[in-house]
């Protein structure tokens, strides 16, 4: 091949590999095009969750703090969670005032206790999880981070309420419906 041929086909080539990167979708670049950064996933999700207190729901404080949900910080930095929320389909929200360490979780319960660096408490005195509900999980500038439906509007099909493992999987957990 002459040299005149090599140049033109090198040319037909990266025409073609520009064109192709001009057509891929913005997202499917790896950029975060509003910032100009490498785009990222949370390394902070939604893990297990009790959405159904275990026996009967008498609306006491134990019965409350035994409804919960998980976040998990799957990432080895801590993140920091002032101003992150944890909110129901009916718009009931906590507000986040700590700090998660890497590979660490924190269970959010319904009920009044102290929080510590495992447990915190939204200090409410009636249930938020009902059985067929959707917890989602937004930063400090309120972009969803994850969220975890159940229950029969959701494909849960699990009606009796009970225990939600993040990623699909339902485990009946007994307790009475509210």
């Amino acid at each position: 091949m002459s040299r005149s041929a090599r140049r033109i086909t090198a040319t037909v080539l990266a025409s073609g590999a520009l064109l192709a990167a001009a057509a891929l979708p913005a997202s499917a670049d790896g950029r975060d095009h509003g910032n100009n950064r490498p785009a990222q996933r949370s390394a902070v999700v939604l893990g297990e969750i009790q959405y159904d207190s275990p026996g009967r729901d008498n609306g006491s404080n134990r019965s409350l703090n035994a409804e919960w949900v998980t976040v998990t910080n799957t990432g080895r930095h801590a993140v920091n969670l002032r101003g992150w929320t944890l909110t129901d389909e009916s718009r009931r929200s906590y507000r986040f005032d700590l700090r998660l360490p890497g590979r660490s979780s924190v269970r959010v319960h319904t009920g009044v206790g102290r929080d510590s660096r495992h447990d915190v408490y939204q200090d409410r005195r009636h249930y938020i999880w009902d059985d067929s509900d959707t917890a989602t999980l937004r930063d400090n500038r309120g972009h969803k981070v994850d969220s975890e439906s159940w229950g029969r509007h959701h494909g849960g099909g699990n009606h009796g309420g009970g225990n939600h493992h993040g990623g699909g999987h339902h485990n009946g957990g007994g307790g009475g419906n509210r």
